[in-house]
């Protein structure tokens, strides 16, 4: 025998790990004569015989093996069978199940002799399927009585197999890595699989082994790498939902019956939102199931096998493939006649007529006469509601030209996007031209993108292929008609798609090429759309701080008429970018209060953008609230996370921190939810900034981390630029000076590779700050005095409330002494001209420790105490403990409240606080000194003045009155 001490499979296990070492527990003890047992559960396809057969194959070098299975013999694996052992079937034989008279003495006294030649595994497989009296005798016998400690039980079921007493280990779908690895594994012969195909296939096998082999296999190699659509639904899945569809034979009819209506109910609803209870309460009765029956199991699934669960007002399938199982061992005309039914009551709805007032017209049961439904439904479709249109579709027999151009016509506001999409996609399959297929299915995708449904709307847009027109579509003019659908094919919808999905959660300089591209295949044929892809490549340039591909966009944006708000806003941004900042603002301002729709989310996002660039942040506070006004009035459900994060921002750039907190924080959830990881990052740089002020400084850290770790592979210079300033302010705010000028210094230069264009000017006063702070070499100001007067013409043509008072404090900081005292008053001037707490908490801040370390200690205490009010009143907690620790060294009279009780250290200088806590940890003078980016003859000199403060002799005591 070869020793193992990990289970290992023929066949590699993808992402299966946990439950490899879990098997191996299991062996381990089995090997050590200790026995036991254990249960694998999972639906079907999850993996359960691979892991039977890998710890059966693990272990048949260290003892006997009985193996049995009620599924096909294909599936078992060889070796002595357990019905051969009870004496049930032919010797050597596997797939078979004990009979209903074996006893559990028998079938314990059986297994010990097979014990005797070594540890006993017995693996049973798919122990579900056996009668209920075997179950019960090998339940019995695996919980351990009379069976000694030489053998190993490893059974797998279905979930909700009761086998009362063993421990159970559920299987879980494979998380995304696994099943992307075995995916790449599975076609590896393929030459380049399409991403967007790629998504898809994951999607849709939702991390079930079988089925993601049974998908990959049966695709084409033009399928799999995007050069012919997908087909809908995608093939290779028969096996598993059959597997999923076995629990349905034995089912009552009537529980059969309400499992279809429930499976037919969800086509016409979004991805995962179920079925209306009410909706399946009318349609049960006129189908014919008892009240009782149906009370029952629309409550809590009493009666369907534990299939369903209720959510609220609606009702779910307890298994994501449960209900297409349903619909997939449905007989057609029976399937049909569901949808059918459900279309009837859904049109009744929408007349507001009730469960019990309508004339049963259909016979119960269900009826199937397609032929006869169809022609009906052809000739009903334009007055019908959209659900009810959609209900219709599903029960068509092949395709349909006039209800597919009924669904479409219909797929228009007020209905919600999703349900759109959802009209628009059963439009594409009852399509007949390929061409018009794939447009119909890229409107449909565009539809669930607005939805906050990306992965729905990459599923759709992988049906679209390469498709080409046929011909060249008739224009449509949708700037004045945007809800009248495109029923001719236009080409670059489905590239428009694409870039919109990336600008939100994919590289944004793909995105802005996709853009461009698409708005030039659009702009003959769809004026609205072609502008909306101009104007998301201009953003994208803009995350990027690609400058020049942002004027770009905007120039070709000129060539296009549009409406006189969007000109001003076109014109105006492309003079700030060019330096023509007068003409530029003048425009801008006529941005301000958007003519045309008030509550037209895009054009008040413009505003606060405007207003931004113009410096007038209450503007950009009013616009960002109305624009998240409109969305939250009137969606798409894709733009709350923009319109959260501009309001955002410009309650930071206004100081009002708290409130920029609450909605970054919101429109964190909202980018989750809608699949935009751009998005997330931009919000994360926010809370990153919030944090620097509010702290605590782990929680600015966290965030800005996560704010680069999205901004990196996906380009997001704005983001990395905000979120490098949170991180060195929070550095500035706990006295490491030193710190944030190297994280600052690169940012705030132009050039290549230097921070966003549009920001860095804003991180320039922190700059200066801690390179002052930080001891920067006298012959060094000179690039200080530079970027200080950028940052001066930059404030002269904003009208920036704040600018002015942080220029003064800049020039205080690099004038001399004779100087200073004038520009900290011209500073504070400007602070009580404006307002601003933060910021002016700051500038009292420096002032005051400015005066005293000149020995101005009486002096410095004012302005400290101002300080530590003004940060305490903006929850800027960081900010407070160190001007409370300037406040202290000034001399502050003890009860002062301004430090914690029993600190050993509250009496030092913030700089000697941080000198004693390295030495105390074990630092030298010198490795002090480089930490802190001082000179080791400065730490000696602070060393000694905190040991005569604290009264000790020695970095011993030091170290012993620090210590915990």
């Amino acid at each position: 025998m070869t020793p193992s001490t990990t289970v290992r499979s023929p066949l590699r296990l993808y992402g299966r790990d946990d439950e490899l070492a879990t098997l191996e527990k299991l062996l381990a003890l089995l090997r050590r004569g200790d026995g036991g047992a254990l249960m694998l559960a999972a639906p079907p396809g999850l993996g359960r015989t691979a892991l039977l057969r890998a710890a059966a194959e693990v272990h048949r070098d260290r003892g006997p093996v009985l193996y049995a299975t009620a599924a096909p013999a294909e599936r078992a694996v060889p070796c002595s069978g357990l019905g051969a052992l009870l004496g049930v079937g032919p010797a050597g034989t596997s797939p078979t199940a004990p009979h209903t008279g074996i006893t559990p003495a028998a079938l314990a006294r059986r297994l010990r002799e097979f014990a005797d030649d070594g540890p006993l595994l017995v693996c049973v497989d798919d122990a579900h399927a056996w009668d209920e009296a075997s179950r019960a005798a090998l339940a019995f016998v695996a919980r351990g009585p009379g069976t000694g400690s030489r053998i190993a039980f490893l059974l797998s079921a279905a979930d909700g197999t009761a086998f009362a007493g063993l421990p159970t280990l559920h299987l879980a779908p494979l998380d995304e890595g696994a099943a992307s690895v075995l995916l790449d594994r599975l076609t590896a012969g393929t030459q380049g699989l399409d991403p967007v195909v790629r998504a898809e296939i994951l999607r849709e096998a939702g991390g079930n082994p079988r089925l993601l082999a049974g998908i990959s296999g049966r695709l084409t190699p033009d399928q799999l790498a995007g050069r012919t659509p997908l087909p809908w639904p995608l093939p290779g899945g028969e096996a598993v939902l059959a597997a999923h569809a076995e629990r349905l034979d034995d089912l009552p009819d009537r529980t059969r019956t309400l499992l279809l209506l429930a499976a037919a109910a969800q086509e016409h609803e979004p991805e995962g939102a179920g079925a209306d209870v009410l909706l399946l309460l009318r349609a049960g009765t006129r189908g014919g199931l008892p009240r009782a029956f149906l009370d029952r199991a629309l409550s809590d699934g009493t009666g369907t096998g534990g299939m369903l669960q209720r959510s609220g007002s609606r009702v779910h399938f307890g298994h994501r493939l449960a209900a297409r199982a349903v619909l997939h061992h449905t007989p057609w005309a029976r399937r049909s006649a569901a949808h059918e039914l459900l279309a009837t009551l859904l049109t009744e709805s929408g007349d507001r007529s009730g469960p019990d007032d309508v004339p049963a017209r259909d016979v119960p049961g269900l009826p199937d006469a397609p032929e006869a439904r169809t022609a009906r439904t052809t000739a009903a479709t334009p007055a019908l509601p959209l659900a009810a249109l959609v209900q219709r579709a599903c029960a068509a027999f092949g395709p349909d030209a006039a209800l597919a151009a009924g669904l479409e016509a219909a797929a228009v506001a007020p209905f919600a996007h999703a349900a759109r999409s959802a009209a628009l996609a059963r439009a594409a399959l009852l399509s007949s031209g390929a061409a018009l297929r794939a447009a119909r299915f890229a409107a449909a995708a565009e539809q669930a993108r607005l939805a906050g449904d990306p992965p729905l709307a990459r599923s759709l847009l992988a049906r679209t292929g390469s498709c080409t027109a046929d011909a060249a579509p008739a224009p449509v003019d949708s700037a004045t008609t945007p809800d009248v659908p495109v029923t001719a094919p236009a080409p670059g919808l489905a590239p428009y798609v694409h870039g919109m999905l990336a600008l939100r959660s994919g590289p944004v300089a793909d995105a802005h090429e996709v853009l461009l591209a698409a708005s030039a295949l659009l702009a003959p044929h769809d004026h609205r759309r072609a502008l909306d892809a101009l104007l998301g490549a201009a953003e994208a340039a803009w995350a990027a701080g690609d400058a020049l591909g942002y004027l770009d966009a905007m120039k070709r944006l000129a060539r296009t008429p549009v409406d006189e708000g969007l000109e001003h806003y076109r014109a105006g941004m492309s003079a700030v970018l060019e330096g023509r900042t007068a003409e530029g603002h003048v425009r801008l301002r006529r941005c301000l209060a958007p003519a045309g729709d008030p509550g037209d989310p895009a054009a008040l996002l413009r505003a606060g953008v405007a207003a931004l660039a113009l410096g007038d942040i209450a503007a950009a506070c009013r616009a960002g609230a109305r624009a998240l006004a409109a969305v939250r009035t009137a969606g798409p459900d894709a733009l709350l996370p923009q319109a959260l994060e501009h309001l955002a921002y410009a309650e930071l750039r206004a100081g009002r921190h708290a409130g920029a907190r609450a909605h970054a924080l919101e429109g964190l959830h909202a980018a989750r939810r809608t699949g935009q990881p751009n998005s997330s990052a931009h919000l994360h740089a926010v809370l990153a900034l919030a944090a620097s002020v509010e702290g605590p400084a782990e929680v600015c850290a966290a965030h800005a981390e996560a704010a680069l770790a999205g901004a990196g592979p996906h380009g997001l210079a704005q983001a990395a630029t905000l979120a490098t300033w949170a991180r060195a302010r929070a550095d500035l705010a706990a006295g490491r000076p030193g710190e944030a000028a190297a994280r600052l210094a690169p940012l705030v230069k132009a050039g290549p590779g230097r921070g966003h264009f549009a920001t860095r000017t804003l991180a320039v006063p922190c700059w200066v700050e801690a390179a002052v702070l930080g001891g920067r070499a006298p012959g060094e100001y000179r690039e200080l005095h530079a970027a200080v007067d950028e940052f001066a013409s930059w404030a002269a043509r904003a009208a920036d409330p704040g600018a002015p008072a942080q220029l003064a404090r800049c020039r205080a900081l690099l004038a001399s002494a004779s100087e200073a005292d004038a520009r900290y008053a011209e500073a504070l001037a400007h602070h009580e001209r404006m307002g601003g707490d933060f910021e002016q908490a700051r500038t009292r801040l420096l002032y005051g420790q400015w005066l005293r370390r000149r020995r101005r200690t009486r002096e410095a205490r004012g302005p400290l105490r101002d300080a530590l009010v003004g940060f305490q009143r903006c929850s800027a907690r960081v900010w407070a403990d160190r001007a409370a620790g300037e406040l202290r060294a000034a001399g502050e009279p003890a009860g002062s409240g301004t430090g914690p009780a029993g600190d050993p250290l509250a009496m030092l200088t913030p700089q000697q606080q941080r000198i004693a806590r390295c030495v105390a940890e074990g630092a030298t003078n010198r490795e002090v000194a480089l930490r802190l980016s001082l000179s080791p003859r400065t730490v000696d000199h602070h060393l000694r003045n905190v040991f005569a403060a604290l009264a000790i002799r020695s970095r011993t005591e030091l170290a012993r009155l620090l210590s915990p």
